[in-house]
């Protein structure tokens, strides 16, 4: 039989039913491999339910420090027998498929081309334990404890991390070190450890941290100054606000008065959060909601007011399967559209697309800072790949010196300097006009903030000369704007070459791992990552420079694409999809295969074992 040969470099997946404490433990070998100096990239695949269906855990290894989705699973440890037939059809070729072999395995469900260990995980907790509760929990630690034999993990690595998760419960430290031990002894009395897909240690990850892109975003806000948060609870949003809230309770109260010096209100449904954070913002607090797709709709009408009547706004969309309830804990990039455009009538928002951790928190806190120089919403679109995963990431850092940029807010001493206050007067000729904070000045700068149109000098109208020019004004504010939101990132491929790919977010690690594969392969693309909407006049000049452009997104109806098309009014030949919407983030097999695909005489065949690892993964 064909074994895979691998040292850190693989992907395992394990299958257990959800609401059994599985995620600590898988989150537990994640966290032992980063320790060990190796770059991983943890997905936890869960059920909207609390308890009884199937969930996942997947952790991709990577000594070339790839960290999207690969595609294809090395070794499962599938440990529910709900899944199990799928489970085993998913594990490639000369890989291993790891159960709970205390009940026989059905003979139906034997490869002959995969390697097949059994663990009587259930056998050896009825043994050990009489608490049915703890069986169903110690189950977990006595697999990862078979792990780091079959694996040849550093088993002190793990105890010390059992230490650390548990430091203030010690009770708790010596039988979850005895559970790793059961399995670990199990496997080394029964099997030849280490298998042939095993690990060593290296020193690879640097000063790299992991960190869900939801904390890191709540940190940005905190770092930002944001002091006011409304929200009404929405998977995969609701953490945001929940570390918000934990860091406000460090940082945000006054150390002379035990004063909070922040509000963070729960709203009776998104329409209250969304006009909170645009009240707030008015009165000078720098606010912010957080939502996922069924929010933003709900929200659209009032970030349409925000926009008309030019109010600083925040949000947040981490985004997640739809349309409806969809799947909400499942990850999609498909908000795109209905952020960029959202509310009726003529709409353009700015939007930012955040990679990584670091850029979640870079990002959060500049939102405050455009929101309020650019007077108009700000939307952060990441996604629940990025929002509730552990992403490796580098350290967050701020600088203290920093200041807020405040945006065009005139003082008393500047209103009694003027005869006339104009809020939507275009004095400085950028489109950008002057506003106040309540209670400025005794008696100026006062104006009626309106959702109807209105003259420059915030009176009510409906002439239609003066809304027209109001709404040119604001189209031109829109072209100020692409001088401060964040510029695109380019690598150039190693060859000169007339094909392009442009992709955003989550979608960067995969897709620059396909650009590596296709390059092995004579196939030479230039890569753009676009962080921002509005695009830039580079985005138009790379799709330009181009003869086609493949666009990976994550959504059906090819959202970038759309939007691409419609800003720069390229034709369809020009922009070609690559798409993945299944509610898993995407691989860099299914990129390759597609762009292949799409690609005149190009034979479609999957990479072999020997070649993926010269390329530090596997394609398809």
């Amino acid at each position: 039989m064909k074994t895979i040969q691998s040292v850190n470099d693989f992907v395992i997946k394990f299958a257990n039913v959800n609401g059994t404490g599985s995620a600590s433990a898988n989150n537990l070998f994640a966290k032992a491999l980063f320790r060990m100096g190796l770059p991983v990239s943890p997905k936890n695949i869960f059920p909207s339910n609390i308890q009884g269906l199937p969930t996942w855990y997947e952790v991709r290894v990577s000594e070339k420090g790839y960290l999207g989705r690969r595609g294809g699973v090395d070794i499962m440890l599938s440990v529910n027998p709900q899944s199990m037939p799928a489970d085993i059809q998913e594990v490639e070729s000369g890989g291993y498929f790891i159960y709970d072999n205390t009940k026989p395995l059905d003979l139906r469900l034997i490869r002959n081309d995969v390697h097949i260990i059994g663990l009587p995980l259930t056998a050896i907790c009825n043994r050990e334990y009489s608490d049915p509760r703890l069986r169903l929990l110690f189950k977990n630690v006595i697999y990862i404890g078979a792990l780091a034999a079959l694996l040849d993990i550093d088993f002190r690595v793990l105890t010390d991390l059992v230490g650390d998760q548990f430091k203030g419960k010690e009770k708790l430290i010596a039988p979850n070190v005895h559970a790793l031990e059961l399995g670990h002894q199990y496997a080394t009395e029964n099997y030849d450890c280490p298998i042939s897909i095993r690990v060593e240690k290296r020193d690879l990850v640097g000063d790299n941290i992991l960190l869900d892109g939801n904390t890191a975003i709540a940190l940005g806000c905190i770092y930002g100054g944001a002091t006011m948060a409304a929200w009404y609870p929405i998977t995969p949003s609701t953490s945001v606000i929940e570390a918000f809230e934990k860091y406000c309770k460090r940082m945000r109260i006054d150390p002379g008065t035990g004063r909070k010096n922040y509000a963070i209100v729960q709203a009776e449904d998104e329409l209250a959060a969304i006009g909170m954070v645009v009240g707030a913002s008015w009165n000078g607090a720098r606010s912010f909601t957080a939502t996922s797709g069924p929010g933003l709709s709900l929200m659209s009408e009032i970030l349409g007011l925000a926009y008309f009547s030019e109010v600083p706004t925040v949000l947040i969309d981490v985004q997640r399967v739809g349309p409806s309830t969809g799947m909400p804990t499942r990850t999609q990039q498909s908000d795109i559209l209905s952020a960029a455009y959202a509310s009726h009538g003529d709409t353009k928002h700015i939007l930012l697309f955040p990679s990584t951790p670091r850029e979640c928190f870079d990002m959060a806190a500049d939102s405050f800072d455009l929101a309020e120089r650019l007077q108009t919403p700000v939307i952060i679109l990441t996604d629940l790949d990025m929002g509730m995963n552990d992403n490796m990431s580098p350290p967050l850092q701020w600088d203290d010196e920093r200041t807020y940029d405040r945006g065009k807010v005139m003082t008393a001493n500047e209103l009694d300097q003027i005869e006339n206050f104009g809020r939507y007067e275009d004095v400085d000729l950028d489109a950008i006009c002057y506003r106040t904070y309540p209670g400025t000045h005794p008696t100026k700068g006062a104006f009626v903030n309106r959702g109807t149109s209105r003259d420059e000098n915030a009176v009510y109208t409906e002439s239609g000369e003066v809304y027209e020019r109001n709404m040119h004004r604001l189209m031109a504010k829109w072209e100020t704007a692409k001088q401060y939101v964040p510029g695109p990132e380019m690598t150039n491929a190693s060859q000169d070459t007339d094909r392009g790919v442009i992709f955003f977010g989550t979608s960067e690690a995969s897709s620059m791992e396909a650009l590596d594969y296709l390059a092995e392969e004579g196939v030479h693309i230039d890569a753009m990552r676009v962080k921002s909407f509005p695009f830039n006049d580079e985005v138009e000049a790379f799709i330009d420079d181009h003869e086609r452009t493949f666009v990976i997104e994550q959504n059906r109806d090819a959202q970038l694409r759309t939007l691409l098309m419609a800003e720069f009014e390229f034709g369809p030949d020009k922009l070609k999809s690559v798409l993945c919407f299944d509610g898993t983030p995407i691989s860099a097999r299914n990129i390759r295969k597609q762009i292949l695909q799409q690609i005149p005489g190009s034979n479609v065949m999957p990479l072999r074992r020997e070649t993926a690892r010269r390329s530090g993964g596997e394609a398809q």
